[in-house]
């Protein structure tokens, strides 16, 4: 009871440290929100010349939008210190050499979901929003609104960044004992089901763009599961290394 109370203890302890750090920096984000928004209409624009600004509707739109679009990028920033506090929750399940590597476990997090989050922007955004403006006629004019674009371009830089982060969290998984060390690969059809379908979601009917969504996709799995059988023993090897002298 007092091993359980003192972890729900550390639980909330991190939790404090990971929500103070999304506000801290959404905080600062919030000071540079125009900016930011200027940056995220590049991509429309570039698929639509014609296209020259958006609109908001609600005299409140654009600074609930703004609001929002801080946090999300508070999120995002704050993505070291968050996984910094997820691997130091779990890691009394792990050995001493491996508690020695979180520097470089957060480094290599972080490096994936910043590659997910850039890989959105560069790759899967310019390719959807030029299918989505491809609509547009002389009967049919698109009027984008400030608060729903820069929400989906925030959620899809966050949603490709996490997406990035499936080898970490695989790992993580693993080693915390929540599945077993094989269960990634059982699983591996559904999972590639799940992510082809999900690629082809977002690659909007783009049969290229969903390709491009899957391939790195596919690739993360396989290494998460790689890493998972270098990082990890097998039960029985386990027992019987304790039981050695």
């Amino acid at each position: 009871m007092i091993a359980t109370s003192g972890h729900l203890e550390e639980l909330r302890q991190r939790l404090l440290v990971s929500f103070g750090a999304v506000f801290l920096f959404g905080a600062v984000s919030y000071f540079f929100a125009e900016e930011i928004a200027r940056l995220f209409m590049t991509p429309l624009f570039l698929a639509s010349p014609n296209l020259v600004k958006l609109v908001y509707t609600n005299l409140t739109e654009a600074f609930i939008t703004y609001l929002k679009l801080s946090l999300l990028i508070g999120i995002i920033f704050s993505v070291p210190v968050l996984l910094y506090e997820l691997w130091m929750f779990v890691a009394p399940g792990l050995h001493a050499n491996e508690k020695k590597i979180v520097i470089a476990v957060v480094f290599w997090a972080t490096l994936l979901f910043a590659a997910g989050a850039v890989f959105a922007f560069f790759v899967v955004l310019p390719r959807a929003l030029h299918f989505f403006m491809g609509f547009s006629n002389p009967q049919l004019t698109p009027l984008p609104k400030l608060g729903g674009y820069l929400t989906f371009v925030a959620r899809t830089s966050l949603a490709f960044g996490l997406a990035f982060e499936i080898p970490f969290l695989m790992v993580a998984a693993a080693k915390v004992g929540w599945v077993k060390r094989n269960y990634f690969s059982i699983k591996r059809k559904y999972a590639y089901l799940v992510m082809l379908l999900f690629s082809i979601l977002l690659g909007a009917g783009d049969l290229m763009a969903a390709i491009l969504l899957c391939l790195p996709l596919f690739a993360l799995y396989e290494s998460g599961i790689i890493i998972i059988r270098l990082f990890t023993r097998e039960p029985d090897k386990e027992k019987a290394g304790s039981n050695d002298p």
